[in-house]
């Protein structure tokens, strides 16, 4: 049912009940891995800036061959909410482990951080694949929008009572709350606020649709799940323009999802910043956000989504420069920047999203999120750039010049993208079974 508050409401709130998690891994356990679980300055001769950095991207890409397919079983078994439920809840249960990893247990600490990031990736996938479906052409931008400015705020509320956590730590000596105890405990709050309030999302969503009357197996899910994928992905040949803005997205989206893994792990180990100002610093990103997100989804209205997203990616260039001068010890410096990502994290993510969801056929949302999901997860790549750079200089600071060269690029192939031509193009398709066609 298109553009119900009910459901628009309860879609939302997944948003709101996922951001904690993601908040809480940009903000603490990043600098909780590189300060605490780390043994000494370097593990398997790697900074845990550098290591960090390669374990979010090479994860992103191992994450990529698994969304498509889970995309597309979901739109044939009509099983969307399912889906978003368990890998919701897989998530979130490994994040509920993640804070018990004993100190030194490097390799431990990242499996189990990878597999919470599966869960979390793999249920966004779902959650995005209902925005076709509840907003019309003419709201989802606004719906858009809504979804992540409830992320924001609630995950800027509940780092509220992580950054009070950590500032109420002390030093091993003083005995009683130490700082590494206390964020072990925010971060296992994150799990509990995420399965909590997906629970009031779920309640709130479409039931899922009658499954086939044929009951199949994995390996039938599977074989349609890579059949739909790969028909897919070879008809993209002949719709330019969505294949375009495809790779724009990939490019630009490496640069912002380079500043959302790395920027804990930069901050403790290149500024040299505690772990409470990093947390303030996030805490600022995440309330900034929330009117940012409103204002691009109002500034979309005015002048379009593609020029709304053109415009943040000239401020994204900025950031990365900024980022390089920001003195050692420096928390005035990493606030403000913190300030001025917070005012266009919002927009680039909403408006990217809702850009997308209105070039793709509605019938099929889930498999076209989990194909923009796989290529999305390419943008792995940035963090991986980052962490081979800084592993061969030895610093963060030359690394991050390498995420003001994705913001240009991606600029500049977004700039070519004719969205009306894209948008025209969804009345080409057309699916039956495991195969999509093109009319």
């Amino acid at each position: 049912m298109k553009n119900d508050k009910r459901t628009i409401f309860g879609w939302a709130m997944y948003d709101w009940a996922n951001s904690a998690y993601i908040t809480v891994f940009g903000a603490v356990i990043g600098a909780f891995f590189t300060g605490t679980i780390m043994p000494d300055d370097t593990y398997w001769g790697l900074s845990g800036e550098s290591l960090f950095s390669i374990l979010v991207g090479m994860g992103s890409i191992l994450l990529m061959l698994a969304m498509p397919v889970l995309g597309a079983m979901a739109d044939y078994a009509s099983a969307k909410k399912m889906y978003l439920r368990n890998f919701a809840f897989l998530g979130a249960a490994f994040v509920l482990i993640t804070p018990f990893v004993p100190d030194g247990q490097v390799p431990l600490f990242l499996i189990i951080v990878l597999i919470g990031q599966f869960g979390f990736v793999a249920a966004n996938v779902f959650y995005d694949g209902f925005l076709p479906e509840i907003a019309s052409d003419d709201t989802i931008d606004k719906v858009s929008s809504k979804g992540f400015a409830l992320g924001y705020l609630g995950g800027g509320l509940y780092l509220v009572f992580a950054l009070v956590m950590i500032s109420m730590g002390g030093e091993e000596a003083d005995g009683g709350l130490t700082e590494s105890l206390a964020a072990r405990i925010s971060i296992f709050g994150s799990g509990l606020w995420w399965i909590g309030f997906s629970l009031f999302s779920l309640a709130r969503l479409p039931a899922d649709g009658t499954p086939p009357d044929q009951a199949l197996g994995f390996g039938d899910y599977a074989r349609i799940g890579f059949g739909r994928t790969i028909s897919t992905i070879r008809k993209l040949r002949t719709f330019p323009q969505l294949l375009l803005f495809v790779f724009a997205f990939i490019v630009y989206n490496s640069g912002t999802g380079t500043v959302i893994a790395v920027s804990g792990p930069y901050a403790e180990d290149t500024l040299d910043l505690a772990l409470e100002t990093i947390a303030l610093g996030f805490l600022i990103v995440q309330f900034i956000a929330f009117f940012g997100a409103l204002m691009f989804g109002r500034l979309s209205d005015r002048i379009g989504p593609k020029p709304a997203v053109m415009a943040s990616l000239y401020v994204w260039v900025g950031i990365a420069f900024l980022a390089f001068f920001i003195p050692k010890g420096s928390d005035a410096g990493f606030l403000l920047l913190a300030a001025v990502v917070g005012f266009v994290l919002g927009g680039v993510q909403a408006l990217s999203r809702s850009l997308y969801g209105t070039m793709i056929p509605e019938e099929a949302s889930a498999e076209f999120f989990g194909f923009f999901s796989v290529f999305s997860k390419l943008s792995g790549i940035g963090p991986l750039v980052f962490g081979a750079i800084s592993a061969v200089t030895g610093s963060g600071r030359a690394a991050i010049l390498s995420v003001a060269a994705f913001f240009v690029v991606g600029l500049v192939l977004l700039s070519r993208v004719d969205v009306q031509e894209a948008r025209r193009s969804r009345e080409r398709w057309s699916f039956t079974g495991a195969e999509a066609e093109v009319e």
